[in-house]
């Protein structure tokens, strides 16, 4: 294998991200899992977050996701995304307008499995908002 590791970002809408790279960080569900050339098997499901690609050259790049699956294999890493776009894209006031969304949806639920999923989009939501300002 060809140094670094081959990633892939798509999307239902289009391929956002097809290279050879160094190292790329992804918002697993239980944490941020980082892939540095070979790599034991792994798929996780993927929490809204920031996707950190380094070139092989040293480069970082940012990509939003909006959720998803990552699967690690031999042939690289394969991020199935439900949204995706590079960082830059992805303003602050978007991320403010879905905390928004969350708390309204925290303030309407009635059920305590309601309440927990909205508490929990939420918290995704008001974290992406502080780590949006490090990547911006």
């Amino acid at each position: 294998m060809a140094e670094g590791v081959k990633v892939e970002i798509v999307s239902p809408e289009v391929l956002v991200l097809s290279a050879q790279v160094r190292s790329v960080v992804v918002p697993g569900a239980e944490g941020y899992l980082t892939v540095v050339g070979a790599h034991a098997p792994l798929m996780s499901v993927l929490k809204p977050g920031f996707i950190t690609v380094t070139d092989t050259a040293g480069d970082k790049a940012s990509y939003f996701v909006g959720g998803g699956f990552v699967d690690i294999s031999d042939a690289g890493v394969t991020i199935l995304a439900e949204e995706a776009r590079p960082a830059a894209e992805f303003g602050r006031s978007e991320i403010e307008a879905r905390v928004a969304s969350a708390q309204q949806a925290l303030s309407g639920a009635v059920e305590a499995e309601d309440k927990a999923a909205a508490q929990n989009d939420l918290d995704v939501w008001k974290n992406l908002l502080l780590e949006s300002s490090a990547i911006h």
